[in-house]
């Protein structure tokens, strides 16, 4: 089980890395629903400071989507799960399926969600979703749809499960490849790092982060191999507040 959250940090040994959704930002009922409010984004700018730049964002959606939530903002950031990424220096890195495929995997997607009320299709790029979180009762036939469309697009593909939403994506790319790329380069290279998250693509970051001796940060309940546990996303915006702080003044080990 995990224990109770961590104490701040060392000004100079942790590298944050923070999923967005569920984790610092609540959810809404549609993604594009969701907002980041500006004292948010002025957090994430005092972490970034206070970090040492070290600060990433690990999230499902689109890196464009990333930036457009924290403007006037942009960080290092991996998106769609590890598929997109964009290292310190703003290159961006990404895994793309074949073009034709993907097409026709997302004409049957969207043909779903228009005959399921509830159901939403959201056309990642390189991705490729669908939300249930308004029917929850419709989980079975979203999955079985996107396990149908998932078998004509050959090998390379998985399907990702995630908090009332299954996605197809190319394969050997998730959370945890992504931090590990980001932990080979400056300025993370040589820190501890520090996960949070509150769905279940973040436990291939969990995973990553415990096998480096680093803190994984569960958000919210249910199993998982994170070694501490915050309650929601209220509670990862105030203890970041206070990482924030003890960096200031020069931390303190958990």
């Amino acid at each position: 089980m995990p224990g109770r959250l961590p104490r701040p940090c060392p000004a100079d040994s942790w590298a944050f890395f923070l999923d967005v959704d569920g984790t610092l930002l609540d959810y809404a009922e549609r993604p594009d629903a969701v907002r980041a409010e500006p004292a948010i984004v002025q957090l994430l700018a005092g972490l970034r400071a206070a970090a040492g730049g070290a600060l990433a964002l690990i999230s499902g959606r689109p890196v464009g989507d990333i930036d457009a939530l924290f403007a006037p903002l942009r960080f290092p950031a991996a998106g769609l799960h590890g598929i997109e990424r964009r290292d310190a220096l703003g290159r961006l890195h990404t895994h793309a399926l074949p073009e034709k495929p993907l097409r026709r995997a997302a004409a049957r997607l969207a043909a779903f969600s228009a005959q399921h009320s509830g159901v939403i299709f959201e056309d990642k790029g390189l991705t490729l979703a669908l939300h249930y979180r308004q029917a929850p009762q419709l989980e079975q036939a979203a999955h079985g749809i996107a396990a149908a469309v998932l078998a004509g697009l050959g090998d390379g593909v998985e399907l990702q499960r995630g908090k009332m939403v299954i996605e197809i994506k190319p394969g050997g790319r998730d959370k945890g490849v992504a931090i590990e790329d980001f932990l080979r380069e400056v300025p993370f290279h040589g820190r501890t790092p520090v996960f949070v998250g509150d769905d279940l693509t973040d436990e291939y970051g969990f995973s990553v982060v415990n096998r480096l001796g680093g803190h994984s940060v569960k958000v919210g309940a249910g199993e998982t191999g994170a070694r501490w546990r915050l309650e929601d996303a209220a509670s990862v915006r105030d203890w970041l507040e206070r990482c924030v702080a003890a960096l200031r003044a020069g931390g303190s080990e958990p």
